[in-house]
């Protein structure tokens, strides 16, 4: 008995470090990106915070949840201080497969220089984007 928990949690903890190195292995792809001049951030303005937001219209957690979580954060924060830049990635596979996402919504904090801090898989709630904005 005691075999099969320790068996579980070391794979808990295997699982949580290859998610780990996953994210952090992302995060420094995209921010790569930025030197190679990608489409996606010749949208942004420069210095101000953003989220770049993949979603699909098929997505029903994007349209039910994120999005209104989304238009709460810029409600909280102002329109003035974040922008928010949404992708189909239906329409541009192409920028989805660069920037690395495979489920949508996915969500990817910028700093106001540009540089991703953070990617968030599946919808995340306006407080937590608060917390990752405030923290680049």
């Amino acid at each position: 008995m005691i075999e099969r928990v320790m068996l579980v949690l070391l794979l808990v903890v295997v699982s949580m470090v290859v998610y780990w190195i996953y994210t952090r292995w992302q995060i420094s792809r995209v921010n790569k990106l930025q030197q190679a001049n990608d489409p996606i951030l010749n949208r942004l303005k420069p210095g101000i915070p953003a989220v770049i937001y993949f979603s699909t219209p098929y997505c029903l957690p994007c349209k039910t949840q994120q999005q209104p979580e989304l238009e709460q954060l810029i409600t909280e924060i102002g329109e003035n201080k974040i922008q928010v830049i949404q992708v189909d990635a239906t329409q541009e596979p192409d920028s989805a497969d660069r920037w690395g996402v495979f489920s949508a919504p996915t969500t990817f904090i910028l700093d106001a220089k540009g540089k991703t801090r953070t990617v968030n898989y599946g919808v995340t709630d306006h407080y937590r984007l608060r917390k990752q904005l405030e923290m680049t």
